[in-house]
């Protein structure tokens, strides 16, 4: 492989604050350790994590880089020790623990997917992070199978957008809510079955006129607070509620007799913080389950517009202004 230079761009902030501390700085280029590998990154996707971090309210697990970004497309540029030969030279694209936001970054080969081809940079970056966490939340802890009826908040979201594209490969009846009559039309051509304005709407008396009184099965909450009630009612009997983040609140007043009594099952996750061999093991399953979809061409995640890594402050307000329909990603070279 070619010789590596000693530096690299980078968004690094060294402070919490608005969009505005997100500047281009000069960084080490980071050496790839055991079971890892260093990737020449092409693209990075931004996520609502970054958001925070940025903030100071999410910052790295231990041992994780202090860079923003949790998913990024590019070209193995090195491998660490333990790391097959095979590996070299390889387009993938990786979830990793922080970061993105620069010219190189590393990644365990474990949690890298090989790129297929007419599969491009930016909707490579743009898979992991949505892809892995939509896979364990719905999939593997909402246990949905073909048939089921699924609620997800955020439809238009990079997660909501992905949950609608993965049901409808798999079989499920996805009803989403969003917050605006444009974005409920885009949830509905993107694939979502229903979508509910829950501006001008009531997402419980939508979901039980939608199910003709029977409730949905699972429940996707990205919300919490005062959702997570009103979500338990959408519910059928033995249904399943997962929640993945708190953006109204994490603390919450729950009816436990009605728990009890349909047998409701709460749950939920985070997945920053998982282990490399958790976050393998995942990605071992994505590829036998759903990438078949990606190579040929059935599954592409939804891009509401891509930044240069110099504008990444404006990514993020764009994130934050609530206006993005699907994915936001930092193009970055390579």
């Amino acid at each position: 492989m070619a010789a590596l230079p000693e530096t690299m761009r980078a968004i690094d902030p060294q402070e919490p604050g608005g969009p505005d501390v997100l500047r281009l700085v000069e960084r080490p280029v980071p050496k790839p350790g055991p079971g890892e590998v260093l990737i020449r990154v092409a693209a990075a996707g931004v996520n609502r994590p970054d958001v925070m971090q940025r903030k100071g309210l999410y910052p790295p697990p231990p041992g994780a880089s202090p860079i923003p970004g949790l998913e990024v497309a590019g070209r193995i540029v090195a491998l660490g020790e333990g790391v097959e030969t095979e590996w070299a030279a390889q387009a993938v694209c990786a979830l990793i623990s922080g970061g993105g936001y620069a010219d190189y970054a590393v990644a365990p080969i474990g949690q890298c997917l090989a790129v297929p081809p007419g599969l491009s940079m930016t909707d490579a970056a743009a898979l992991p992070e949505t892809l892995f966490t939509v896979w364990t939340n719905l999939f593997e802890r909402a246990y949905a199978v073909e048939g089921d009826t699924v609620l997800v908040h955020g439809g238009t979201s990079g997660i909501g957008t992905m949950a609608i594209l993965l049901g409808k490969l798999f079989g499920l009846n996805m009803i989403v809510t969003a917050g605006s009559d444009e974005k409920c039309a885009r949830a509905l051509e993107i694939g979502a079955d229903h979508a509910i304005n829950y501006r001008t709407q009531d997402f419980v008396e939508e979901v039980t006129r939608i199910t003709q009184g029977r409730g949905c099965q699972a429940v996707l909450d990205m919300v919490g607070g005062d959702y997570v009630p009103r979500n338990l009612a959408c519910l059928a009997d033995d249904g399943r509620h997962v929640s993945i983040a708190v953006q109204r609140g994490a603390k919450v007043e729950i009816p436990l007799w009605e728990i009890m009594r349909r047998r409701l099952t709460l749950t939920g996750s985070t997945l920053r913080g998982r282990s490399v061999e958790f976050k393998s093991l995942v990605a071992d399953e994505l590829a036998a389950t759903v990438w078949p979809f990606v190579r040929d061409g059935r599954l592409r995640p939804v891009i509401d517009r891509i930044f240069p890594l110099e504008e990444a402050a404006a990514a993020h307000a764009r994130m934050e202004a609530g206006d993005h329909v699907g994915k936001i990603v930092l193009s970055i070279g390579g």
